[in-house]
């Protein structure tokens, strides 16, 4: 059997899954206090969430979720109605457990916090007796057992082979015991196969186990109903087993049954048992029916190994993956290279092992980003509770709408844009939804609306956090800007309002004219540019004075391999990361101008500002005058830059590496892949890059 620390990662992780549905269902509550199935549902949770505790030792998380059992047990029977308060303790008791589980994660035990306060809370909000609402579960448990008790066992199906009937004749020839013992386990038990390993534990303490059926295999991976069996051999009484099998929790009956001594002669062969099994039954058919039950047999097999094979799944460590990354990443250099080398006699035979390399290669590729993909719907899930949280403290109605969850990210990505999304929802109910008289002055409706919607464009992934409030003030920025000293005043008049809007993501930028707990100390936008950046996206905002504000997030698929432009400066070669480039135009020394002491080159009524890569990355130029000039449009978001560039390579698939901790300031580079011949390229980073 697997170790206990195996069982903890997979209770923590089905406790996640299972908090997560407690809070979607606790917000639904909160919106329809009539609706049963809601209720049922979040009982259901709590009873799962106590079994599973209970089997795993966290004593204290099934304790807390005990007394939720007896607090919806009486909501359910009508005892108690569904407040505002109540639904806050609930929330509490949320919270208490998602710190438990936390504590779990991080040190394996519960930690030192009991809850006492909630959990004296919860008993003070039931009025009856305690007992009154705890019959109805008992009584179902009498029901249960009595159910339990007049099933069928499968003791009679029970069957030796040779080999195992043979041990059991030595073992009794040298005066020791065998025991067939059958343990059935109750109906509400959850992790079955936990249970089943501290039951094969106990056993294995008073002798040896030779049999299970079903196999231990299925009984790990829980491919059992709630009962096993197994043959044991020991020199201990039968009493002592079923002593200490049913002192553990959630046993409901243990039968243990002697075997005796039998002819080896009358039991099937090992080989045989499978084939023994299969034959077992209906031998007394005519042979006419004998085709047409193969028939039936078959179809029946092909429907069950079909149904097998639906729906598995299996949790991996995402250092795994990040290992087959770097492997596919490997294979793709490889390939890259066999690509570049100058082959003497270059056949045909050639050109096509290498095209079928490259078609093997991009669809490895694409087989393990899909399984590193993992959907936007587990960052979002956290947002409607604590848009609920922040609209009550500051006293607004606002709903949190979201679409496009199933949007799939790369997992790295993933780990690292919560944070920004909770700035700007913050920011949006802070900043963005006006108070309720506002809104009623404005001709609004009283509840404020905050969409989060995520969607697929191309290569990235977009997502928009927009609100229906009262939109950026920009008279304030300015403002702002004038008493911070940053632009002089006759110069922040010309400014654009998208130059304007720019200031809010610097640095201890804030227009509150209080410290909150939501905003005032000018680090929120900030932190959001910051992080996009360094994920290789944009952050655009769009507003509108009186209408709102709309913030647009556009992130990459994924951070490991990319699809590149070469490009050659002086003598080095650069990479630049196809999906920020716009177009590429040629044009003569001559188009460029000078415009407030920045070269800009006007592309169909466009200003284009020209940044000279040469000149930025210290690379030396040649002498030679150029009668054409090579410009690759970038885009950053809606800006369009051009970078000047000597001579292009061509568009190529490369891998992203690290530059290292030593190389990690260097500004406008961010990263390094192995080109074809060997060489190193570094990738410039369009974001720093462009004006």
């Amino acid at each position: 059997m697997m170790d206990m620390s195996q069982y903890l990662e997979i209770f923590i992780d089905e406790t996640k899954e299972h908090l997560q549905g407690l809070n979607q269902s606790l917000l639904q509550l909160e919106q329809n206090p009539e609706d049963k199935s809601v209720l049922n549902e979040i009982f259901r949770v709590a009873h799962t969430l106590k079994g599973m505790s209970g089997t795993m030792g966290f004593n204290k998380m099934a304790k807390l979720t005990h007394d939720m059992e007896n607090v919806l047990q009486a909501l359910r029977n009508n005892q108690l109605s569904i407040t505002s308060r109540l639904v806050d303790l609930l929330f509490k008791c949320l919270d208490a457990l998602e710190s438990y589980t936390e504590n779990i994660e991080n040190s394996g035990g519960e930690g030192e916090n009991d809850y006492n306060d909630i959990i004296i809370e919860l008993n003070n909000s039931i009025e009856s007796k305690p007992s009154e609402i705890v019959q109805p579960a008992k009584s179902a448990a009498v029901k249960s057992e009595k159910k339990v008790e007049q099933q069928m066992y499968p003791t009679s199906n029970f069957k030796l082979n040779q080999y195992e009937q043979n041990v059991v004749n030595k073992a009794i020839e040298m005066d020791m015991n065998a025991y067939k013992i059958t343990v059935i386990l109750n109906k509400g038990c959850v992790l079955k196969s936990a249970r089943s390993f501290i039951i094969f534990q106990t056993l294995e303490r008073y002798g040896e186990i030779i049999k299970s059926v079903p196999k231990v295999e299925d009984i790990e991976d829980e491919k059992f109903d709630f009962e096993f069996t197994v043959v044991c051999i020991t020199k201990e009484a039968p009493e002592v087993f079923d002593r200490s099998i049913n002192g553990i929790a959630e046993v409901d009956k243990v039968i243990v049954v002697p075997l005796e001594a039998m002819d080896i002669k009358n039991c099937p062969r090992a080989t045989d048992m499978s084939l023994a099994e299969d034959t077992q039954s209906e031998d007394s058919n005519n042979s006419q029916h004998e085709p047409e039950k193969k028939e039936e047999d078959n179809k029946g097999q092909n429907a069950q190994m079909h149904k097998a094979k639906t729906g598995k799944t299996v949790r991996v460590d995402i250092d795994r993956l990040d290992v087959l990354m770097n492997l596919v990443s490997e294979l793709i250099i490889i390939k890259t290279r066999l690509e570049g080398l100058e082959i003497i006699d270059n056949s045909q035979t050639y050109d096509e092992a290498i095209e079928y390399l490259e078609r093997i290669t991009t669809s490895l590729h694409d087989a393990v980003m899909k399984v590193r993909m993992v959907p936007v719907e587990m960052v979002f899930n956290r947002f409607p509770r604590m848009i609920r949280d922040v609209s009550r403290e500051l006293g607004k109605e606002i709903r949190l709408n979201m679409s496009g969850e199933e949007t799939e990210l790369d997992r790295t990505v993933i780990d690292e844009i919560g944070d920004p999304l909770i700035h700007l929802l913050r920011n949006s109910a802070d900043h963005g939804i006006e108070s309720k008289e506002e809104r009623a002055q404005a001709g609004k409706p009283a509840v404020g609306q905050i969409n989060l919607k995520a969607y697929q464009d191309g290569n990235n992934v977009v997502i928009e956090v927009d609100d229906d409030g009262k939109g950026i003030d920009l008279e304030k920025i300015k403002k702002k800007i004038i008493e911070k000293g940053l632009v002089k005043k006759d110069i922040v008049s010309t400014l654009s309002q998208k130059d304007i809007i720019n200031f809010l993501f610097k640095p201890s930028f804030s227009t509150s004219d209080k410290i909150s707990n939501l905003s005032g100390r000018g680090v929120g936008l900030d932190v959001v540019k910051t992080k996009i950046e360094q994920l290789d996206g944009v952050v655009e905002v769009e507003t509108e004075t009186g209408e709102g504000s709309k913030f647009i997030i556009r992130l990459p698929l994924t951070l490991a391999i990319i699809q590149a432009l070469l490009v050659v400066i002086g003598s080095e070669k650069y990479a630049i990361p196809l999906n920020s480039i716009k177009e590429i135009i040629k044009i003569t020394p001559d188009q460029i101008k000078n415009v407030q002491k920045q070269d800009v080159v006007l592309l169909r009524n466009t200003v284009i500002p020209i940044v000279k890569l040469g000149e930025i990355l210290e690379v030396p130029e040649d002498d030679k005058e150029k009668k054409n000039l090579t410009v690759v449009i970038v885009k950053k978001g809606e800006k369009l830059s051009g970078f000047l560039v000597d001579s292009l390579i061509g568009q190529q698939e490369i891998v992203i590496k690290s530059l290292g901790k030593l190389l990690s300031g260097i500004k406008s580079i961010a990263g390094a892949t192995i080109l074809g011949d060997g060489n190193v390229a570094l990738i410039l980073d369009v974001n720093l890059l462009a004006v």
